[in-house]
């Protein structure tokens, strides 16, 4: 296609008749069965105890061998009032800014959701079926506090109460975003807490104590077990939250089919994988099928390099050890971490889709520094050049996606790169304020 087309389509949109009405499945097209999750050699069985906590609809999907499930009409009404579809854009400005012959850069706008990030395509969808099955309350845990948000707004459209467990050195300071929450209805505990066992204990060790998802994951448990009419839902990781996911990337292709373009590597940050599945999974089926080539990274910290650094191993998903045991990369579930101002991506685990598709050499990763300055300076030219402050998790794969495009550069290689921006910034202005001016 020629360049003038390029120019003349830097954003590219689909109708509303356009929308997808089914979810992509990637489960029988794995070159190998996936592990599945499992109980402890001791102790009470945690496939039970999730069987009685979660939604039993989100459980079905969790196991499905079904290429493709039906999206139903209510969620797809859901999506479209959440602004669905999204648009894609190519980064014309980012390119100039980069001097960018030879490659061209495209990003998908998850941002643009009413909470500002990806998860409310989860959470819409868990939410409705919580609805159907009776369910009065949603609980959850959060870390950057875009899907504990997500969450609660689902809730409240579905007329159903919310519970959130936040990790405690962001609730300290994204205020605006707890209020946010607090708006939506939602009762919002900084984890760990004095709310479960669990916190209590963590709070005897130290009162001040950071916390962590793995924390959070086992108070909200806890919690939800203690309380009639509650579901427990979760936001990233587990098969049936990337399968909802993967709205954006059959978004993402056909938006490519529009204009006669196609990528040639996906770039996304990642925690426990939910939007780097989301829009990568979709182009992954195809790659098993020979249908296309294409390659994947994931963006990550180092003060979470599950991908980069993990052990290939059955593991628990929380703390204190209440869920079921996952073939997945994982740090260890004891692992202490450092807080980061992109605390979604501090976790010790990764999906176990994600974590096969790393096994297989299918997906590649990256880990960032800790102090966030790499990342942060790359939002930063993304603001000033395509003029859309993004959460410091998109910030990640921002980065990552300049990086590789100045390396194709120089090996003077054409390539498209597609970027998939999980969230906006606008309140996380503290953290772009300490990490790139050095204010408190």
């Amino acid at each position: 296609m020629c360049e003038a087309l390029y120019e003349s389509r830097s954003q590219i949109a689909l109708s509303l008749d356009e929308l997808p009405k089914k979810w992509y499945n990637v489960v029988p097209d794995l070159p190998e069965p996936l592990s599945p999750p499992k109980d402890p050699e001791e102790g009470p069985s945690r496939l039970d105890l999730m069987k009685g906590l979660m939604v039993e609809e989100c459980l079905r999907q969790e196991l499905s061998t079904e290429r493709w499930i039906p999206i139903p009409h209510e969620v797809q009404e859901l999506y479209v009032q959440a602004g669905r579809p999204r648009p894609l854009y190519r980064a014309l400005r980012l390119e100039r800014a980069l001097k960018l012959k030879r490659v061209r850069l495209y990003y998908k706008r998850e941002d643009l959701s009413p909470t500002g990030s990806h998860k409310v395509n989860t959470a819409l969808a868990q939410a409705y079926y919580a609805a159907n099955e009776g369910k009065s309350t949603l609980i959850t845990e959060t870390g950057a506090g875009q899907w504990g948000t997500a969450l609660s707004y689902a809730a409240r459209l579905s007329g159903l109460d919310s519970v959130i467990f936040w990790v405690r050195s962001v609730y300290d300071w994204k205020v605006d975003r707890r209020f946010f929450m607090q708006l939506l209805g939602a009762t919002v505990y900084p984890s760990p807490s004095d709310r479960t066992s669990v916190g209590r204990e963590f709070l005897a060790r130290d009162p001040h104590h950071p916390g962590s998802l793995g924390i959070a994951i086992s108070e909200g448990l806890e919690y939800a077990e203690a309380h009639e009419g509650a579901a427990y839902c979760l936001g990233s990781v587990l098969n049936h939250v990337l399968l909802h996911q993967t709205i954006i990337g059959l978004e993402t292709m056909k938006q490519f089919e529009l204009i006669d373009d196609e990528p040639d590597l996906i770039v996304a940050c990642l925690g426990g994988g939910s939007n780097f599945g989301g829009i990568a999974l979709p182009f992954i089926g195809e790659v098993l099928e020979g249908k296309r080539e294409c390659e994947f990274l994931a963006a990550q910290s180092e003060a979470a390099p599950n991908l980069v650094k993990g052990e290939y191993r059955y593991d628990f998903g929380d703390v204190a050890e209440r869920t079921p045991l996952l073939k997945m990369y994982t740090l260890g579930h004891k692992v202490e971490m450092p807080p980061i101002k992109a605390d979604g991506l501090r976790y010790h685990g990764a999906a176990p889709i994600v974590s096969l598709l790393r096994h297989l050499g299918i997906v590649k990763a990256v880990a960032y520094p800790i102090d966030e300055r790499a990342v942060f300076e790359a939002a930063r030219l993304f603001l000033q050049s395509e003029g859309w402050l993004i959460a410091p998790e998109s910030s990640y794969a921002v980065r990552a996606a300049i990086d590789k495009a100045l390396e194709y550069e120089r090996m003077n290689e054409e390539k498209v790169i597609c970027m998939n921006i999980s969230g906006h910034g606008l309140l996380d202005i503290p953290a772009y304020k300490e990490r790139i001016l050095g204010l408190s």
